[in-house]
Order: C-alpha cells, then structure tokens, then sequence
C-alpha cells in the first residue's frame, strides 16, 4: 500500500492544481488525486488544463491516481437524467487528459424536499443504477475505472453502497473506499470496511474526532452525522477512526492499490497532512511487517 493525497486537502491553502502537485511531492506522497481541478486559466478548456496538469506531474515525477467529481443522478441536470450522464461523460474526458485509471463520482445527494413520491433507497435504486452503468460503459472505452464513494449521507451506508454496485453489476465499477466516512451515518467502520472490501478499487484514509449526541453542542468545526452524533475532521490517528484496524483488513483482503489521505480538520493544513501522512506511514509498515 503506497501513499497519496487528495487535493481536498489543500483546499484551505489557496493552491491551484499545478500547485497543489509540486507541494505534495515536496511533502513525500507518491500521488496526488484532484478533488476536481483550479479554475482553467483564459483561453484553456478544462481538458487542455487537465492535459499541462498531467504534463507537470510527469515532469516531477508524481502519480495521478484519481480524479472525483460531483453528480446526481436524481437531482442533476434539472432531474434530466440522460443530460446528466452525458454531463458526467464529459468528466470522463477531463478524467482521460488528466491520465487517470480511476475516476470516482457522486451517484446522488437523495430527494430534494419538495420531493413527493417514493423517497427510500431501493426506490431510487434502478435509477442510479442506469446512471451509474451508462457512465462506466462509456469510461471504460477510455481505459478508466468509475467508482462511488460512502458519502453524502443518501448513499453512505455500506448496505447501500454494495446494493448500488451489485446493481450496476459491471467490472469496471466498484467502490472508493473512505474508512472515516461511514461515521457520518453512525456506523462502525470496521464492519463497513469488512462489508464492501470485495469491491475497492481505491481507498480514503480519514480521521474524525467522536462525540456523542447526548452531549452539549462543542461549537465551531463540529458537525452532525446522520444520528445527531457529533464530528469533527482529525489528524489521521489523533481521532476516533479505527485506522490500524481497516488496514489489517484491507492487507488481508488483497488490497495493494493507494491510500489517499483526505485532511479535513481545523488545524493548520500543512501540518495537519504532515502529521497524518507520518502516522499512516508508520501503521502501513506495521501492518504490513505483521
């Protein structure tokens, strides 16, 4: 298992994609994976931009190992469900420049509230089934991988998740895998990781610090997770994520690819992802010695 970062995790430091290359190789990491790209400069598309972003980072010798973006396929493209396949087909592209094996998308963020019909899961499930295998139809021509990852709460839990890919039920589709996430939805990463290890194709690392819902509000930096538990964004193994625990069981899984650390703490970044990317080295070698 080699390390990454996710540009995620710059994203209080005012960096562009170029720069956001240059200071994670500065850092140590392997790779990089873009939370989408900076703003293209004038006279370049998204596409021309994605393809310098590659070339830099061949130049410096840094990984692309993903790119993710946002979609919907209940909500999107005013509730157009082919214009947002087509949509997202157009990030496949940007993904193909960029020189990407794996692109991830959202598949939706749920019913909006003037929603009057049927609003569980299993009623939504056809539809983003359809959205989901159309867009990795047509990324697989490219060469590309498309996964969803456990967030957005609507398609967070790991029950969820692997009913979603078992629909699809294409190869080329699988699962980008965040250990902390499944906290959002009040529940144990450990047997969520253990539930979805047969379909990773790419891995988050995150940390979140837990407190319960019975406790007073803790104020700024905190959030509510779907049970009105309360979060908030941890240096990796300063929090509550059973971090070392996912790694054994993704070691024992066959898991090889990358980790991506996504720092979303309160602390000063760079040295929130310093720290973290220390840690998650020193329990990779653990885990792997073990």
């Amino acid at each position: 298992m080699k390390l990454g970062v996710s540009s995620y995790s710059y994203s209080r430091c005012g960096l562009n994609s170029l720069e956001v290359l240059k200071k994670a190789k500065e850092m140590g990491f392997e790779a990089v994976e873009f939370a989408g790209l900076s703003t293209p400069p004038e006279g370049e598309t998204l596409i021309t931009y994605a393809a310098r972003v590659k070339e830099e980072a061949e130049k410096i010798d840094i990984k692309i190992i993903n790119y993710a973006v946002s979609a919907d396929f209940i909500n999107g493209s005013n509730g157009d469900l082919e214009k947002e396949i087509e949509r997202v087909k157009e990030e496949v592209r940007v993904a193909k420049a960029l020189g990407v094996p794996c692109m991830r998308h959202d598949a939706t963020w749920g019913y909006q509230k003037q929603y009057s019909g049927a609003r569980g899961f299993d009623d939504a499930l056809p539809r983003l089934a359809e959205g989901c295998r159309a867009v990795t139809e047509f990324a697989q021509e490219l060469g590309i991988k498309t996964t969803i990852e456990n967030h957005g709460f609507f398609c967070q839990d790991s029950d969820r998740v692997e009913k979603l890919i078992n629909a699809v039920n294409h190869p080329n589709f699988g699962v980008l895998l965040d250990i902390g996430n499944f906290l959002c939805v009040d529940e144990d990463p450990v047997k969520a990781v253990g539930r979805l290890l047969p379909y990773v194709f790419h891995v988050h690392v995150k940390d979140f610090h837990v407190k319960s819902g019975m406790l007073p509000n803790p104020g700024k930096g905190w959030f509510k997770s779907r049970g009105g538990n309360y979060l908030r964004g941890a240096i990796i193994g300063h929090g509550d994520v059973p971090v070392v625990q996912c790694l054994n069981l993704l070691k024992n899984a066959g898991y090889d690819g990358f980790l991506s650390i996504e720092f979303e703490g309160i602390e000063d970044p760079i040295a929130g992802i310093a720290i973290g990317a220390e840690n998650l080295r020193r329990y990779v070698e653990d885990v792997m010695r073990a």
